[in-house]
């Protein structure tokens, strides 16, 4: 078996997301839990990824899906998106997570004569892990940079991200 490289990696996500949206689903059919349905994609994946290939699974331990290739895979819906990626601290809001991103974003339905669901795959964007920092604070630190603020001013705004946003 071939080792899972990163180019690897993006590539087999494209045909899985095609070959998993025209793939009827009994296990999702009637539920309307979004974590369900990413535990699901999640696991598809992995087991689609091990037939092929020689790596590593992630663990709850690593935090991360596929921790050799610095990438954890998000699954949200189109209807209401969500990403759970929460920033530890204002240093990852600024200089990003430290790992990639794969997100999947999904619109689900239900077939009831085949008592199956269908995920149609909408979008599957990876996201380099130096783009992973959240843009309105990396926004908010430029403007105040430009404007020839001193150390304090920048203190005050990381300082009021970490009470209201992080």
């Amino acid at each position: 078996m071939k080792k899972l490289t990163l180019s690897l990696f993006k590539n087999e996500a494209e045909i899985f997301v095609r070959d998993l949206s025209i793939t009827p689903i009994a296990d999702l059919y009637g539920t309307t839990d979004g974590k369900a349905v990413g535990t699901y994609v999640e696991q598809a994946f992995n087991n689609y990824l091990e037939k092929k290939y020689l790596y590593t699974p992630g663990s709850a331990a690593s935090g991360i899906d596929f921790p050799k290739l610095e990438v954890d895979l998000k699954v949200t819906s189109i209807r209401q998106p969500q990403l759970s990626c929460p920033f530890r601290d204002a240093s990852q809001k600024v200089y990003g997570l430290g790992y990639n991103l794969l997100i999947f974003v999904y619109e689900k339905t239900d077939n009831h004569e085949l008592r199956a669901a269908s995920l149609n795959i909408q979008n599957a964007i990876f996201v380099a892990k130096e783009r992973t920092g959240d843009y309105q604070t990396t926004r908010g630190l430029i403007e105040i940079i430009t404007r020839n603020s001193n150390q304090d001013d920048v203190i005050g705004f990381l300082e009021d991200l970490q009470e209201f946003r992080i």
